[in-house]
């Protein structure tokens, strides 16, 4: 067996042996599809969970489909019984074939093997060890995975050469762009943001630090820092530089006691970055006592987080301090001081740490390459800067291009469909309400992925955004150094749904390319489950017209964990989805939803979630007990809390173009008699026609109506207030506006099923009336056919008086023109329509999703 030295790995040559599996036909975010599967009819054979919060298993196991070739050996920290785990990987159980490989013994709980794993069955295991790899424990059992022909393939370099390449003067945070430093200061004065650069910088210039210990103001000394440098690594000018060694020694000149540095961990990295841009721009005007001083604040920071984080963020599903801001700065501070030969020897491990995390866990957790961010669309500008960064680092230090990374490669478009410009995000999570049109950190990241990747999406998305991207200030250097050449066109072909299938969105537009006549429907039901920033919102839609609002999870993200973020925010009954007995979903990644199907047509956009293992309890989650706890709530059925008898929540969505017409068609099943309580959000004024289960408002300001219509064999009582649970301040108040909230209640029903029509009408436009025969509705030239007799299986058909379009989803075959389609499997959703200038027939099953715990088997 090859035993490497931690910072050498070579690529090696082995032979093929894999399965083939049967590809689901649709139209997706460019991910490999994994086995389609048959009907899950029987949701008790649904794992409890795809995801642990905290890995309670090595991964990846037989059971674990993975996400990218290589993948990441990663065993829990409960599992570490040594001061160093050791891992061997191999073809071969007996770990004795010419490929096999024995990591050195590391302080982390992971092994990244830095080469491409030919397709087949691998074997791995770990054992402990000393620190020096003197002494070794007993090997645990032997692992095994599949890699498959279609796993993507994205590849990184060896620490070694990180290492290596890495540079030996400073400055060097910004080292990835020297190449372009000579030209950008010949033409700094002709661009854009020059005179924007020098404002800031003259700001910075005249703040007022005098009057406290500049170290309390941290977060704001870091922009104004950032500045200094920036203006200074372009125009050389001794003015900002002296400003810099002022500052600087106004920070040595004030104590930082623990208290102060570890008052939380966002302060103390703030603190760390002000030391950081410091010491890399000032190396020769500091004295040898300066240099020191700020030498040692870094590696305090260092010393505390480091052994804390060693076998912690690889097995935490996503810590979203650490990967904001956290990471960034710990491994600046160690990049800064790697080669100082009076640190080298402590800090380089810790540059290894980082860089190996990065490449196990990032970006996106790790189990995301879909471009959207999982853990909620509200909270992906915090990461930006991260984002943007260490893939640049990386790639010009180690010289492998990481943004090839399947993530990246699908971002622009991600941002493009999730958060179109001029318009309101259509995503979900904290924060994901507050902005009206993209801010200036998400157009600067399209922009800076268009001047990367050439990406289409991105260069129409930035030039759509260019006032905001002009006005970001973290990439501002970066666009300075940057020649911008790109397409800023929308691709000709740009579809009107897109799957992400690792995150578990959809998103479908009417037209993407004018926000002014868009209807743009997102709809999640994700294995991430609910917690963290993400909301208990499996199931739920949003739907946006014209860039406004029509139907939106409602609340206002004020505060983490607060009454109203508990109550009114965070909880189910905040979201476009279902309560059942009053109770929705945990904070918990056990409360997860999953989209089972989707696929689009000229006509037809569709997708179908399965949230019936979502209402799974109440969470476990400490950090949620402690939240219950403090705001007074008790996870009882009197909060909208507890189990449910749920057996089944099935949910099917369709668009109909060019008319933008939604369709929701649900099934619902428990195994006693319940309420389901079916939910809808505005912030306009919602109006009940409860004969006609009809709920209709307008938005005069967006110059729009919009109307829904329930359809359902089972009693409905519908309802209608505009107060919530727990509102958002104490005392009225107008910067947060009351909401329209409708509730759909069934009661004493164990199955039902309810037909929902939504419709958007430009203000003045007539809405259609929809007619009813039974099972059958037409509205406009599009009929539809609905089971909503509970006790008969369930089947809908969509099709079109005038076009040869149709949709089934059910047992029997449809036919169009005549014509009938044969259905190949039972129970599958299929779809004649135009696809790519041809009519053709897409059929699927249910996909089931990777999971990235054990104990769950296809």
């Amino acid at each position: 067996m090859k035993t490497l030295p931690r910072f050498l790995c070579h690529s090696i040559s082995m032979g093929y042996a894999v399965a083939l599996f049967c590809l689901c036909s649709c139209q997706d975010s460019n991910l490999p599809d994994l086995p389609v599967q048959p009907p899950v009819e029987e949701t008790e054979d649904l794992a409890d969970a795809y995801h642990d919060k905290i890995r309670t298993q090595p991964y990846p196991k037989a059971d674990n489909d993975i996400y990218l070739n290589p993948t990441p050996l990663i065993v829990p920290q409960a599992m570490k019984t040594g001061a160093c785990v050791q891992f061997a990987l191999s073809r071969s159980t007996d770990f004795n074939t010419p490929e096999s490989l024995l990591s050195a013994p590391q302080k982390w709980c992971m092994f990244n093997p830095h080469h491409k794993l030919e397709a087949g069955i691998w074997y791995w295991r770990f054992r402990p060890t000393s620190a020096d790899g003197s002494s070794q424990g007993e090997w645990s059992e032997t692992y095994s995975f599949c890699v498959k022909d279609e796993t993507p393939v994205f590849i990184t370099p060896a620490f070694s050469d990180f290492y290596t390449n890495a540079p030996r003067r400073y400055p060097r945070l910004f080292c990835f762009l020297d190449p372009y430093l000579d030209e950008a200061r010949r033409n700094i004065t002709a661009h854009p943001e020059y005179r924007p650069l020098l404002s800031r910088a003259q700001a910075a210039m005249t703040a007022d630090y005098s009057a406290i210990n500049p170290n309390e103001r941290a977060e704001e000394l870091k922009t104004h820092l950032r500045s200094l440098y920036d203006a200074y690594h372009l125009t050389l000018k001794f003015d900002y530089q002296q400003r810099m060694l002022q500052l600087l020694k106004q920070l040595l000149a004030s104590p930082v006691s623990d208290r102060l540095l570890f008052a939380s961990n966002f302060g103390a990295t703030d603190i760390a970055l002000c030391y950081a841009l410091l010491y890399d721009q000032l190396q020769k005007e500091m004295t040898p006592a300066e240099r020191t001083s700020a030498e040692e604040l870094m590696l305090r920071v260092l010393r505390y987080y480091y052994p804390q984080q060693i076998g912690a963020e690889e097995n935490h599903i996503f810590n979203n301090h650490f990967w904001q801001q956290n990471l960034r700065v710990l491994f600046e501070c160690a990049f800064l001081l790697y080669d100082n030969p009076t640190y080298a020897a402590e800090v380089t491990p810790m540059m290894e740490y980082y860089y190996e995390l990065w490449t196990a866990r990032a970006p996106a957790s790790g189990f995301n390459r879909d471009g959207v961010w999982h853990n909620g669309s509200g909270y992906f500008s915090t990461n930006v800067k991260t984002l943007y960064y260490m893939p640049m680092l990386f790639s010009y230090v180690s010289r492998r291009d990481f943004l090839q990374h399947p993530w990246y490669q699908n971002a622009g478009q991600a941002t493009s469909y999730t958060f179109p410009p001029q318009s309101k995000s259509s995503g979900f999570g904290d924060g994901s309400e507050k902005d009206n049109e993209p801010n200036r950190l998400r157009a600067a990241f399209a922009d800076f992925l268009a001047r990367e990747l050439n990406d289409p999406y991105a260069g129409w998305y930035a030039s759509s955004c260019r006032p905001a991207v002009e006005s970001d200030l973290e990439m501002r250097l970066y666009r300075l150094c940057t020649p911008r050449s790109y397409d800023a066109s929308l691709p000709a072909d740009a579809r009107k749904m897109v799957w992400y299938k690792d995150a578990g969105e959809v998103v479908m537009h009417s037209n993407l390319a004018q926000t002014t006549e868009d209807v743009n429907l997102s709809f999640r039901s994700s294995t991430f489950g609910s917690g963290s920033h993400t909301t208990s919102s499996q199931n739920a839609f949003n739907l946006l017209y014209k860039g406004k609002e029509v139907y939106r999870s409602s609340g206002y993200y004020l505060n983490f964990s607060d009454a109203h973020n508990l109550m009114s925010y965070r909880h189910t009954r905040a979201h476009n989805t279902i309560l059942v007995n009053g109770i929705g979903q945990p904070y918990s990644t056990k409360g997860y939803g999953n989209v089972m199907r989707a696929f689009e047509g000229k006509h037809i956009t569709y997708c179908l979630g399965d949230a019936s293992k979502a209402y799974s309890g109440i969470s476990d989650d400490p950090m949620w007990i402690d939240a219950f706890d403090k705001a007074g709530i008790k996870q009882t059925p009197e909060y909208g809390f507890g189990t449910t008898p749920l057996s089944k929540y099935r949910r099917h969505i369709l668009m109909l173009h060019p008319e933008g017409i939604v369709l929701v068609y649900d099934e619902l099943e428990a195994s006693q008699p319940v309420s389901y309580d079916w939910l809808l959000h505005s912030p306009s004024q919602l109006f009940l026609n409860p004969e006609l289960l009809m709920v209709s408002h307008a938005n005069k300001e967006a110059g729009f109506t919009a109307v829904t219509q329930l359809f359902c064999n089972s009693p409905v009582k519908m309802s209608l207030t505009d107060r919530f649970v727990v509102p958002p301040t104490a005392l009225p108040d107008p910067a947060y506006p009351n909401q329209w909230h409708m509730t759909a209640r069934i009661e004493g029903q164990s199955k039902t099923r309810i037909l929902a029509f939504i419709q958007m009408n430009a203000e003045g436009a007539p809405t259609h009336i929809i007619r009813r025969n039974g099972n059958r509705m037409t509205i406009g030239n599009w009929m539809i056919e609905a089971q909503l007799d509970a006790a008969q299986p369930s089947s809908l058909t969509v099709s079109h008086t005038t076009l040869p379009v149709v949709f089934s989803y059910g047992n029997s075959s449809p036919a169009t023109n005549g014509k009938p389609i044969q259905r190949v499997q039972p129970g599958s959703s299929l779809l004649y329509d135009e696809i790519n200038g041809e009519y053709s027939v897409l059929e699927q099953t249910d996909r089931l999703p990777a999971s990235t715990r054990a104990g769950y088997s296809f």
